[in-house]
């Protein structure tokens, strides 16, 4: 490369390249195209009650605290082999990969290029005789860079977007292995419940069993009617009967559970499943706003909104003009025989000045295309947050009512058993038969039951508020400013660490 060219010719026009486009900068016109939409700011997830204790904040593994082996490793399963989440995880591949594409630009490009074409040179073009209408080897190899200045960002824009939305796949990925195991601990729960229903209709089968028999002996005797005996038989098929449904709800159930995790429908056919012995843990009445930053899904609804809003700086820059510094070096002949020698060399430098200055009105409607998917997005990260408040204000809501029941329930339970040991009670004292003794223990396990499924509906909304308030996840990065284009504004991300 002769230097000396590049110092007295390419400098100069570089320095002129500069002038005008700092001239021309001042014509770009994107006046009136700004974002409308604001981001909403919330207060707290609960207005009343008690705040909520950090140190109960979910941990990443927050389904340990159920104690339950068999559940830690049905989810550490699901997280390993779900189709769905392994989809998630490609997403984010794809978005980093997009963003390294992306970044590639900032950055000078070199390539090569090597070619030998046998051509006939035509007569009536550039080459005289003896070359004109001849057959020759045209050969050539060179060494060709680039390099854009980026003056105003263009390049630097698109790179912040891409990795914006790369974040937001990494959110949503998070998002997804909170929701799975969530789903999990869910199905898991729900067999259990089914699992206890059978025993306890088991029992009951047994102890309607009993009563039929106790009826038929006091019918045999004379103390009792054919209706009492009808009526005990009628109970008898209808706890079978109530029996063949839950083996139904067991076993899909069970191939649900399996399918969550990645497996054949069969795979969960002899799992056995418990309620945890663990105490229902009780909840706060406030949880603060800021937790929502928690929520994977908060978290990547904002950090596309930061994507939207560089695209439109992307968009801006765009208006302005663009300088690209080119260079080559290489070898070009005739033939074969001097292809690489000193005469064959090729060179050459300089910049290339781009600017827009008649396209018809196509860079405003570009821009506001771009505003107005910054709109969307501001507007998506609103119902995101306002979903996120109402999905952790329905949870704490149906905690709270189930407390009562809890309570209440608890206190029937009391009063039932309480009647079950006077009427065993008189029946070893010989005051009465052991039909009401039986009778009384029907009633226990009816109130059994109806505890079984309000303890599976507690573990089941502990579950949800874990799932709600994000399942324990810490964003690694954090958004700190979140600007819209007619004013600056900054938004709080923090997230709580």
């Amino acid at each position: 490369m002769n230097l000396t060219y590049f110092s007295r010719r390419v400098v100069p026009g570089m320095s002129m390249a500069l002038v005008v486009v700092q001239g021309l900068s001042g014509c770009a016109d994107f006046s009136g195209i700004h974002t409308q939409a604001h981001m909403f700011q919330p207060q707290s997830l609960a207005e009343t009650g008690r705040q909520v204790n950090p140190d109960r904040f979910p941990q990443q593994r927050w389904w340990l605290a159920f104690g339950d082996a068999r559940l830690d490793a049905l989810i550490v399963q699901a997280i390993a082999a779900n189709p769905s989440l392994k989809i998630a995880q490609s997403r984010v591949i794809e978005a980093q990969a997009s963003a390294a594409a992306i970044d590639s630009a900032r950055y000078p490009q070199l390539d090569g290029e090597a070619k030998v074409t046998r051509e006939r040179l035509s007569a009536n073009s550039i080459y005289p005789p003896p070359l004109g209408g001849s057959t020759v080897t045209m050969n050539s190899a060179n060494l060709a860079g680039q390099w854009q200045f980026d003056l105003f960002g263009k390049n630097r824009a698109a790179l912040d977007a891409a990795i914006g939305l790369s974040r937001a796949a990494e959110a949503d990925a998070q998002a997804a292995r909170v929701l799975l195991a969530a789903n999990v601990a869910q199905g898991y729960f729900s067999l259990a419940r089914l699992l206890a229903q059978q025993n306890l209709d088991r029992a009951l089968l047994r102890q309607r069993e009993q009563i039929l028999e106790l009826v038929r002996q006091r019918v045999a005797a004379g103390l009792d009617t054919t209706l009492a005996q009808r009526q005990a038989q009628a109970e008898v098929p209808q706890i079978r009967r109530d029996l063949a449904a839950l083996d139904e709800q067991a076993m899909l159930a069970r191939h649900a559970l399996a399918i969550v995790i990645g497996a054949e429908p069969g795979a969960m056919d002899k799992l056995p499943a418990h309620l945890p012995s663990v105490a229902i843990p009780q909840v706060p009445r406030q949880i603060p706003a800021d937790l929502l930053g928690h929520r994977a899904d908060v978290v990547a609804a904002r950090w596309r909104v930061e994507s939207e809003l560089q695209g439109i700086s992307e968009a801006r820059a765009a208006f302005y003009p663009n300088i690209n510094l080119s260079a080559f070096i290489g070898f070009e002949s005739i033939g074969l025989s001097k292809w690489l020698s000193a005469g064959s060399r090729t060179s050459g430098v300089g910049p290339a000045l781009s600017l827009p200055i008649f396209d018809a009105g196509l860079l405003r409607a570009q821009l506001r295309g771009r505003t107005a998917r910054a709109d969307t997005a501001i507007d998506s990260y609103n119902v995101t947050v306002l979903n996120a408040i109402r999905d952790v204000a329905d949870q704490l809501s149906s905690w709270h009512a189930l407390q009562t029941q809890l309570q209440e329930q608890m206190a029937a339970q009391a009063a039932v058993s309480s009647a079950y040991d006077l009427a065993l009670a008189r029946y070893r004292g010989g005051l009465t038969n052991y039909l009401n003794v039986l009778t009384a223990e029907n009633s226990v396990l009816q109130q059994r039951r109806i505890l079984i499924d309000l303890q599976a509906r507690a573990y089941d909304l502990d579950v949800g508020l874990m799932r709600a308030l994000g399942g324990g996840y810490v964003a690694a990065d954090k958004v700190a400013q979140l600007s819209n284009n007619s004013e600056t504004r900054t938004v709080s991300g923090n997230q709580n660490e």
